[in-house]
């Protein structure tokens, strides 16, 4: 009997110690941190979205947050990449691992809070409707755009879709703002609805669309940065945000953006 004792207790002991290796192995196979770590690059899922990531005359990836992307990669010791998606499966492309965070102006809506794990909002930003300045004065409140049957056409899957399906506003869809504004600008669609932040760095006197200006802000929202579903990238973006307040409020005069920063906690 005692024998028997002892072997069942060896093997409880051993049992024990397997579940406990067995877990830490798979805690470490689950951290995003160290698969990061491992493969020494972070690929970030962007669309061309000046002032927040768009070329330069080189072709290398700038812009707000393009440039804290970078830095945030150098804080974790791994180069940065930036892919190009399609903003309407960015939730796709992270749980595929074709990229490893959504970094891109992204707003912060109850659907992508509940699909993705997010940061903390780090900017400020609004939805806008954009039209010719020859009938702007037609399309000054949120009534006048379905009234008035305007043709719109907004990102797929964007908080600016959202907002016009919120509305009740049939559109048609647009692989980028950028495109949505291109069209907007030769006439193929009469409005568009884009990042206030877009709208300010695109449009209007001085820049590549002088006719073209924003009317009806649609609504207030904030951006985060997206991660797969319970990534510890998360907090340790959090974790950055905090700490590198000079570097932000720095980069945000860079790029125009400085008031639309939010506090770092």
């Amino acid at each position: 009997m005692k024998k028997m004792a002892k072997l069942f207790t060896l093997l409880l002991v051993l049992s024990l110690m397997a579940s406990i290796f067995t877990g830490c192995a798979k805690d470490t196979a689950d951290s995003d941190l160290s698969y990061i770590k491992d493969k020494g690059v972070l690929v970030v899922g962007i669309t061309d979205f000046a002032p927040m990531d768009y070329q330069d005359a080189d072709g290398n990836w700038i812009g707000f947050d393009a440039d804290l992307a970078k830095a945030f990669a150098d804080s974790l010791g791994v180069k940065v990449e930036f892919v190009e998606i399609n903003w309407g499966t960015k939730e796709m492309e992270l749980e595929n691992k074709g990229i490893d965070c959504v970094w891109n102006g992204m707003t912060l809506t109850d659907g992508v809070k509940a699909a993705i794990s997010t940061s903390d909002p780090y900017c400020k930003n609004a939805q806008v409707v954009v039209v010719n300045q020859a009938v702007a004065s037609q399309y000054q409140t949120t009534e006048s755009l379905s009234s008035l049957n305007l043709n719109f056409i907004v990102e797929d899957g964007s908080a600016g879709a959202e907002a016009l399906d919120s509305l009740g506003i049939p559109y048609l869809s647009a692989e980028t703002q950028a495109d949505a504004l291109l069209e907007v600008a030769s006439g193929s669609a009469d409005a568009c609805v884009i990042d206030l932040l877009m709208a300010g760095a695109m449009i209007g006197e001085g820049t590549s669309y002088p006719d073209l200006v924003f009317t009806v802000s649609l609504n207030y929202e904030e951006y985060g940065v997206g991660f797969r579903k319970g990534s510890d990238l998360t907090e340790k973006l959090n974790a950055f945000f905090a700490e590198n307040g000079e570097l932000i409020a720095s980069l945000a005069q860079t790029y125009g953006i400085q008031d639309n920063i939010i506090a770092t906690r």
